[in-house]
């Protein structure tokens, strides 16, 4: 590549009628400076590609650090978001596993309970039909006592003062008692 200093120092032949030699001297001079100028704006110009060629790598590089880094970002949330969900399963089973506990305790609650009562209404029930049973037996007992009282005719004035009929009488008493408790039984319920 030809120089400005090479066009400055190139010399030309001399001939009989050749170019004026002040003409071509001065359009030598205007194309030394403007190929000057030329040469130096292309060496500037050379120099802003080396810059711009390095820029580019530095953004290429650090395009691809940037890439490299949402993959990794995203793989990184893949597995957040896998992780969150294995959680959740894990939360919802042991939920439903504690939710399916407590119920099959209420249930075995409910059940014992309703053991329970119906273990009390039979014992009601029997203790009732007990109690029933010997009311109908002192009954029987005392109607067989006073038929017997009226088949040997006795005097109720002799036997009231007799310590026989205060005997019965306490027992009367006890009778009733047991009548207002079997009352008070139904009353519960049984």
């Amino acid at each position: 590549m030809i120089t400005p200093l090479d066009i400055q120092n190139k010399e030309f032949k001399k001939s009989f009628r050749g170019y004026r030699e002040p003409e071509v001297d001065q359009f030598l001079d205007d194309i030394i400076d403007d190929y000057e100028k030329l040469y130096k704006e292309n060496i500037e110009l050379k120099d802003k590609i080396l810059v711009l060629s390095d820029q580019i790598k530095y953004y290429n590089n650090l395009e691809k650090t940037l890439k490299d880094t949402l993959i990794v970002a995203q793989s990184t949330a893949d597995e957040v978001v896998s992780s969150a969900r294995q959680k959740a399963e894990v939360i919802i089973d042991d939920a439903e596993m504690t939710s399916k506990k407590l119920i099959d305790a209420a249930d075995d609650d409910v059940r014992n309970i309703r053991k329970k009562y119906e273990y009390l209404k039979k014992e009601i029930f029997i203790f009732k039909t007990r109690y029933k049973s010997f009311i109908e037996a002192q009954l029987i007992t005392l109607d067989e006592f006073y038929s017997e009282i009226e088949s040997k005719d006795i005097n109720m004035e002799e036997y009231k003062n007799s310590d026989d009929y205060i005997e019965e009488t306490k027992e009367v008493d006890l009778k009733s008692e047991y009548i207002d408790l079997d009352k008070n039984i139904d009353d519960l319920g049984a």
